[in-house]
């Protein structure tokens, strides 16, 4: 089977698309080009909120090997708060989120919120990443929050294949996987950004992994 081939402006144009589809973005905001599978955004967007899911548009499309993110928020007046009030505001967020442990820390600076401590699971890492992403205010996210594991996990390497046979999203054909007690190692090819980004998600998944490190190359 021949496999088409996608210009640049082809690749720029479906992410155009998708942009356009997606209502959290307001795709007048984001320029986009691209050359050789990899999407550069540019521009600037009215929220935090925003940026990550123009960046989270682009990474869906089909044919996109990376993503250059290049896009500045500038809050419009009723999204402006200082360090303090974004604080409290994170603080009660992560408080009332019934999945997340109270073992979260944040710290803002200039609108840039630094999330700390640790959790079990990266469910709840990702969870808190999302709900800061929402507050109003927010400029940045660093995601610093460490995964430790539960305790007496064992098998991981065999229940991390089994999670990717299972898994109708991915192909589990073109990846390999390496378990360094906890510490697992994806390698291998997948067909697009979205594909790697669920390996990822399903590796996460199984009990007993503190540390994942995606080599996948998307083709």
């Amino acid at each position: 089977m021949t496999t088409m081939h996608v210009t640049n402006e082809d690749l720029r144009d479906e992410v155009l698309t998708e942009l356009d589809l997606d209502p959290s973005v307001a795709s007048e905001h984001v320029a986009v080009t691209a050359e050789g599978g990899v999407v550069t955004l540019s521009g600037t967007v009215p929220t935090f909120f925003e940026k990550w899911a123009a960046e989270g548009a682009a990474k869906r499309v089909k044919g996109v090997k990376a993503v250059v993110e290049r896009l500045d928020v500038d809050l419009v007046s009723g999204h402006l708060r200082d360090d303090a009030d974004i604080a409290r505001a994170v603080v009660d967020a992560l408080a009332w989120d019934v999945t997340l442990p109270p073992t979260i820390q944040a710290m803002v600076r200039d609108g840039h919120v630094t999330l700390e401590g640790y959790v079990s699971w990266y469910y709840q890492r990702y969870n808190a990443a999302t709900t800061v992403r929402r507050i109003k205010g927010v400029r940045g996210l660093s995601n610093q929050i460490a995964i430790k594991a539960p305790v007496g996990a064992t098998n991981v390497l065999t229940n991390i294949e089994a999670v990717f046979e299972r898994d109708a999203l991915l192909d589990a054909a073109g990846i390999e996987v390496e378990a360094e007690g906890p510490k697992v190692i994806l390698k291998g090819s997948v067909r697009s950004w979205f594909e790697r980004a669920e390996a990822t998600r399903a590796a996460w998944s199984v009990p007993g992994v503190s540390a994942v490190d995606n080599r996948l190359v998307v083709f």
